[in-house]
């Protein structure tokens, strides 16, 4: 049976690469790399650099298209299914090119288990495969450990959301997918701690009473979306103390 391992890699760093995943691409036959398209290709070139920093063999390195998602809903609303159903397919022409009792690898940015869809499509593909995954350095992590902030208070929850779900914030609260810029409608007293392209050279930090630094967030991320062509951020919502 062949095995396809699902390897988180962080988000961004060549540094937040653990040892149990630099083990797992040198185990690979087949390294996938998606390509998101011309304003995305930052994104392909940090996972290149991955392989060539820490890959000591020459695995196969198959690149592959990732189909847009439903640009009207881009928290991963409707249209989902069938953006799963076209990536099920593409993954199983992908794996059928891994040699048999041999291993395939997916370099998944952050971690696996934690608002990626690797994993749920890999239950789409029809050959019996065995899926092992490697868990990896998340959004979240890199957002508290920039700000220099631990992620919970003492004995409190945590509550991760994205920009659509967010609605009143009684407890810490973990945003992400937050295209519609959702903390413009949340309490203006509330402390924000917001990252941008974590753990890359082009780390933006913000942080500070939401009411005096939410027009600043979005000026910022506005200009560098526009100046990279795509932009991945996250933040903290918590009441002061």
């Amino acid at each position: 049976m062949k095995t396809i391992l699902v390897v988180g890699i962080g988000t961004g760093s060549p540094d937040h690469m653990t040892m149990a995943a630099i083990e797992a691409l040198n185990r690979a036959d087949v390294l996938f790399v998606p390509d998101k398209g011309a304003n995305k290709a930052d994104l392909a070139d940090i996972r290149r650099t991955i392989i060539a920093r820490f890959v000591t063999g020459a695995p196969r390195q198959i690149g592959y298209a990732v189909p847009r998602r439903d640009a009207a809903n881009p928290d991963y609303g409707q249209g989902v299914d069938d953006w799963h159903d076209a990536l099920g397919r593409i993954f199983g022409d992908l794996i059928a090119q891994v040699p048999d009792s041999g291993a395939g690898a997916f370099l998944v940015w952050g971690d696996p288990g934690l608002y990626d869809s690797t994993l749920r499509i890999l239950e789409r593909v029809d050959t019996p495969i065995r899926v092992e995954v490697i868990p990896g350095i998340t959004a979240i992590q890199a957002l508290t450990a920039a700000h220099g902030i631990a992620l919970n208070r003492i004995g409190e929850p945590v509550l991760i959301t994205t920009g659509r779900q967010l609605g009143s914030v009684e407890t810490d609260t973990i945003v992400m997918l937050d295209g519609r810029l959702a903390f413009q409608e949340a309490d203006p007293d509330l402390q924000i701690f917001w990252g941008a392209y974590l753990g890359t050279p082009d780390q933006l930090l913000i942080a500070g009473r939401l009411g005096d630094v939410a027009e600043d967030i979005v000026a910022t991320r506005t200009e560098a979306r526009a100046r990279h062509g795509w932009i991945m951020d996250t933040y903290l919502l918590r009441k002061a103390q």
